[in-house]
């Protein structure tokens, strides 16, 4: 049977399990932390879709995450797994954010991931009200996304270090060794369960084979050399 890549998860976390994944990757929320370490992009694109659902303390965590850890962020899945969702206001709130974070060359795509009009955070009648008392968001002026001011609470406080993050997530501490790529989660997964074929090494961290075959092969490797 040949293999056929995996682009998003059977289902996005929410509730509890969502709150204990972003716990996990550096939120800020009111509880323990949390052991759990998700795959990064679809942790954010869960809180994305939790947020514009009217979740706006997640929404606002979301923003203020991103800026402290977008270097880590993997923007080609990103990228993949978003143009797989057709829901207008998500594409608009990750546009917005790219043209946010234009001074990262790799968010050039994402930007052109919504190209229709520009969508309001709120229904009309109450966005309006909003406007006029507080003007726009400047991290949203003039993108896809109509966003008033004070509308997402602003506290980097709230979010945790990379440092942090890194000391319990280990496919984040990956990325940061070898960058935000697939081959960083895979090398991270096979920590873990060294057991794991290519094929399912793939289907896990969203891959291709080819660079899940080369992984395998690289970690065993390195070690049999560091046995040895």
């Amino acid at each position: 049977m040949s293999f056929k890549r995996k682009i998003l998860p059977d289902s996005f976390p929410r509730g509890d399990e969502l709150t204990r994944q972003l716990v996990s990757i550096g939120f800020g929320f009111a509880e323990n932390r949390a052991k759990a370490e998700p795959n990064i992009e679809d942790a954010i694109i869960a809180a994305s879709i939790e947020g514009l659902n009217g979740d706006f303390r997640t929404l606002s965590l979301l923003v203020d995450w991103i800026p402290i850890h977008l270097k880590q962020l993997n923007i080609d899945r990103l990228n993949f797994a978003l143009r797989e969702l057709e829901e207008p206001m998500l594409r608009a709130f990750w546009s917005a954010i790219a043209r946010w974070q234009k001074k990262d060359p790799r968010m050039t795509k994402l930007r052109r991931i919504y190209r229709g009009p520009r969508i309001p955070i709120l229904p009309l009648d109450e966005i309006r009200f909003h406007l006029k008392r507080s003007g726009e968001d400047e991290r949203f002026k003039e993108s896809h996304l109509l966003v008033p001011e004070k509308m997402l609470r602003h506290r980097p406080s709230d979010i945790s270090e990379p440092a942090w993050v890194a000391k319990f997530h280990l496919a984040y501490r990956y990325r940061i060794i070898i960058g935000p790529t697939y081959r960083a989660d895979m090398w991270a997964l096979l920590e873990k369960d060294p057991t794991l074929g290519p094929s399912e090494l793939a289907r896990r961290c969203y891959g291709s084979f080819g660079t899940a075959w080369d992984v395998k092969q690289d970690w065993s490797v390195i070690r049999t050399v560091m046995a040895a």
